[in-house]
């Protein structure tokens, strides 16, 4: 069986690092992208396998477009690419300030990830191989209070994967979403509320890993999240907004974090 190769983004931390971790200690080439150069040196340093690192922001278009010819020039056309780079933040519309948050949140969750797959593509589809990953969120199941910014990105993530997966599946491309309940990363750490099923990103990873490998299309991890999905999509708008009235709301951050 032939060596994976893999493409990671939001790499340096969270489910990014317990991917790299995890795949890594499958014997996996990986090439690993993130903005913080000192924690990708340090996981790159720490892995056990054969891995290169690129330091940019999936913001940068033509930062991942160079990053993607390198690690192909170097390895050849990637088994799997996992588009997970994202943030989140509290966000109100009311707020002027809060206009470069939605901003941010968006140009990274959701244009970062079209940067991701776009120069992969074309490489894939000559080679008639290959698996775009997408990490989406349950938070774009419904519009969560405070999080406008960040539900309104996963939505359209959870849209974006689903056109791309049919585009691309004439060519032997497959396309999974991953949508994650809570996990525990450095993004869910600044929350303040009860997180039902919250999970270790090495267990996460695991999981991920298994519906990649799976060829699953869209999968909501853990499955006691997946019920409540379901149960979140069905509710009729009034009673949504009832249950919602007084949820907990996420922590604000300026624009400038992102």
């Amino acid at each position: 069986m032939s060596q994976l190769k893999i493409f990671i983004t939001g790499a340096s931390s969270g489910i990014g690092q317990a991917l790299a971790e995890h795949y890594a200690k499958e014997g996996a080439i990986l090439g690993l992208a993130a903005r913080r150069a000192d924690l990708l040196t340090s996981l790159q340093n720490s892995l056990p396998t054969e891995t290169c690192i690129y330091t940019l922001d999936v913001r940068d278009a033509e930062a991942l477009d160079k990053a993607a010819h390198d690690f192909m020039a170097r390895f050849g056309v990637p088994d799997i690419v996992i588009a997970n780079a994202g943030v989140s933040a509290g966000t109100l519309t009311e707020n002027r300030d809060d206009i470069l948050t939605f901003k941010g949140i968006i140009d990274i969750n959701l244009l970062g990830m079209v940067h991701t797959f776009q120069p992969f593509i074309h490489a894939m589809k000559q080679a008639k191989k290959g698996s775009l990953v997408g990490i989406a969120s349950v938070a774009g199941v419904r519009g969560l209070p405070g999080a406008g910014a960040y539900s309104a990105s996963k939505a359209a993530v959870i849209t974006y994967l689903e056109s791309l997966r049919v585009e691309l599946s004439l060519d032997d491309i497959h396309v999974t979403t991953i949508a994650p309940g809570y996990i525990k990363t450095p993004m869910t750490d600044i929350n303040q509320y009860s997180m039902p099923f919250l999970m270790a990103p090495e267990r996460a990873a695991l999981k991920f890993a298994k519906a990649i490998a799976g060829k699953k299309r869209f999968v909501v991890i853990p499955w006691q999240m997946g019920c409540l999905a379901r149960l979140m999509r069905f509710l009729p708008p009034w009673l949504w907004d009832l249950i919602m009235r007084n949820a907990p709301r996420k922590a604000h951050a300026n624009w400038d974090w992102l």
